[in-house]
């Protein structure tokens, strides 16, 4: 699927979520990526075979109640 060069990762390598974005919705938050990959602000992502990758988050500080 993808015309550039080089040539963006495809779904399967592990550096997918690098590929140049192709149809961004940040109304919808998500994009389309040129290997197929859609992106979500979350930092989930569905691949092009339907595959799920959960979203990663880190957490930050704790907040202690007084």
């Amino acid at each position: 699927m993808c015309t550039h060069r080089p040539s963006c990762p495809t779904a399967d390598s592990p550096d997918h979520h690098t590929a140049v974005i192709v149809a961004a919705h940040p109304e919808q938050g998500w994009s389309l990526l040129c290997n197929g990959t859609i992106v979500f602000d979350d930092t989930g992502e569905l691949l092009p075979d339907g595959r799920i990758v959960d979203p990663y988050r880190t957490l930050g500080p704790l907040a202690v109640a007084a």
